[in-house]
């Protein structure tokens, strides 16, 4: 009886540790930059964006693009790994030229698939990255499709400062798919940003990204600014929402999301 009393002084500490830590639930949004987080084995996190808009208005031209329940879901596949399968169901996109009429188009997006690999701290803590190559097989039509497949690699790095405080670089390096339909050509990003924990509930993210694209159809720099919310009503369940900016003239000029992260 002293014996089994002892050991279960000895295990309570750590079972209160292992209810306090709860499940890993490291969702991505709001967020332009990835994460080294990955999702337990056996377990699925979802990730809705229920409204995603935005404007673009380039060389005389206004396009807003409007996507429903774009989705990414992230399978658990070891304790380091997890498969990535991302899609949009609907987007409606509606342009408009000079004061002419405005034309409209609606469809399915592609199938992005991807495979992120944790190389230090699958729970996001303190230091850590890992490595997330992908590929964008062509499923959709002419309004929201590219195409023609793509693919690229991720490279999210993040580090706790403090309690509370993240710091966060992501690089990525692509083969985007032509303007044309027909090809693929070099693409680039760089995104830093911090997240701050305003309460157990509650964080917010800043961001700056820069994208390099060379496109035949002409090269492009474009610069981003964000601002993202996150609200946590359980320890598996969360509502997001961000706010994109473009700071230069090749940039869409805004675009704003909200939905809801959840795991299985």
């Amino acid at each position: 009886m002293r014996r089994l009393l002892a050991l279960t002084v000895l295990a309570m500490p750590a079972a209160v540790a292992a209810q306090e830590a709860g499940p890993r639930f490291c969702p991505n949004q709001p967020s332009l930059e990835s994460s080294a987080c990955t999702t337990e084995p056996g377990r699925v996190q979802l990730e809705v964006s229920a409204v995603d808009w935005t404007l673009d208005r380039q060389r005389g031209e206004r396009e807003n693009t409007l996507l429903f329940g774009d989705f990414q879901a992230r399978f658990g596949v070891g304790p380091t790994t997890e498969v990535q399968v991302s899609w949009t169901p609907y987007g409606r996109v509606r342009t408009r030229e000079g004061a002419g009429g405005a034309e409209k188009q609606e469809g399915v997006g592609d199938v992005r698939l991807g495979l992120r690999q944790n190389l230090r701290n699958p729970d996001g803590k303190g230091l850590s990255y890992g490595v997330e190559p992908f590929v964008v097989l062509p499923a959709g039509g002419s309004a929201l499709g590219d195409g023609t497949w793509s693919a690229g690699v991720i490279l999210p790095v993040t580090y706790d400062v403090v309690e509370g405080v993240t710091l966060g670089v992501t690089g990525e390096l692509d083969a985007l798919a032509d303007e044309d339909r027909h090809g693929r050509h070099f693409g680039a990003n760089l995104v830093s940003g911090v997240a701050v924990d305003l309460s157990d509930t509650l964080s917010v993210t800043a961001e700056g990204e820069w994208l390099k694209d060379n496109d035949p159809a002409g090269h492009e720099h474009r610069w981003l600014a964000a601002t993202g919310i996150q609200y946590r009503y359980s320890r598996t369940r969360a509502l997001f929402a961000e706010a994109i900016a473009g700071l230069n003239r090749s940039a869409p000029d805004v675009q704003l999301y909200a939905g809801i992260a959840a795991l299985f």
